[in-house]
């Protein structure tokens, strides 16, 4: 399939600080034409057709009326995290739009830290290191 044929997700960026991490966006690449908010923003008329898919990551891009408003044949805002305390359900819903959220992709690295940080301290390993190897 082509990339002009992809269906569009909106990004706010590839990489950098706030930016869809670089093995993610390949991933997304596999099956949507990467649009960032950039190459939206300055070609709004063009880009707004071709967009039926948001990827919100680390909360952005944010999702207000005029971003919805804007893009006409947006079916799906996909979050890549638990919660989705941050986006407005009852406006977008409004809009005939669906979300989706990843509530299990951290559950097993968030056991893994609980269980580290509760092992670590019953056994004092971080006083143990600064006895041992003092900075």
């Amino acid at each position: 399939m082509a990339e002009e044929e992809l269906p569009g997700v909106l990004i706010l960026d590839v990489g950098g600080t706030h930016g869809v991490l670089e093995n993610l966006a390949a991933l997304l690449k596999k099956h949507f034409h990467l649009i960032t908010m950039k190459e939206f923003l300055g070609n709004k008329e063009e880009m707004s057709k071709k967009i039926q898919s948001i990827f919100v990551f680390e909360c952005r891009p944010t999702i207000d009326r005029e971003l919805l408003e804007s893009l006409p044949n947006l079916k799906v805002i996909g979050n890549s995290g638990v919660g989705v305390d941050h986006l407005d359900l009852k406006m977008i819903s409004s809009f005939g739009v669906k979300v989706t959220n990843t509530p299990h992709a951290v559950a097993d690295p968030t056991a893994d830290i609980g269980m580290a940080l509760m092992l670590a301290s019953a056994r004092r390993l971080v006083e143990g290191n600064v006895l041992n190897f003092p900075g």
